[in-house]
């Protein structure tokens, strides 16, 4: 009798860390399928906010550019006299030169403070929107959030995308005059997902 009970014993202990393992199978189970979920949201809203930024710092360039006389000109290549007595010298207009660009890219992140948020409520996609008017008149702030974590973190995205891509923001504002922002934040560097349409023109 004595051996029975501890035989019922045994197996009823054995049934309970049987399930004790399931259960610790399943919870580990789910804490990875929770951490790839969360991994998975953060690295969207890192490319959306990326993205935004990019999108973003041209709106800025372009606005910045536009602000300057297209009739003036500046001059740029070498002065020294070639063997032929020319001279590499051309003109080119002040407001697309490689100077002026440099320039205008010193101070572009500062303006990342006048965008907000906005989420979209069936993707859960971010988006960044000029909140603040160049013109001074009132805009639509219903849907667009505005906090220091936003403005801190557009701004650090845009100063990182001005200092790995620089070479390509010169060359696109140089030379392109359309569609800049899908060339430069979608093809070339890839910030942006390709299919995704998002603007952040003033209203």
């Amino acid at each position: 009798m004595f051996f029975l009970f501890v035989f019922l014993c045994d197996a009823k202990m054995c049934a309970f860390r049987g399930k004790m393992r399931e259960a610790a199978l399943l919870l580990t189970h789910c804490l990875l399928v929770c951490l790839l979920l969360s991994s998975s949201q953060a690295a969207r809203q890192g490319q959306d906010l990326r993205c935004g930024a990019c999108r973003a710092l041209v709106d800025e360039m372009e606005w910045a550019i536009s602000q300057i006389d297209p009739k003036k000109m500046i001059q740029t290549g070498s002065f020294r006299i070639n063997p032929d007595g020319s001279q590499s010298i051309r003109e080119v207009p002040l407001a697309r030169s490689e100077g002026n660009l440099l320039e205008l890219m010193e101070s572009i992140c500062e303006r990342m403070g006048d965008y907000g948020e906005r989420t979209d409520p069936s993707t859960n996609r971010k988006s960044y929107v000029r909140i603040k008017s160049r013109s001074g008149e009132a805009m639509d702030l219903s849907e667009a959030s505005l906090d220091s974590r936003v403005t801190a973190s557009m701004k650090f995205a845009c100063e990182t995308i001005v200092e790995q891509h620089e070479d390509e923001i010169i060359e696109f504002f140089a030379h392109e005059t359309d569609n800049v922002k899908d060339k430069l934040c979608s093809k070339r560097t890839d910030l942006c997902d390709h299919a995704l349409k998002m603007t952040h023109d003033e209203l």
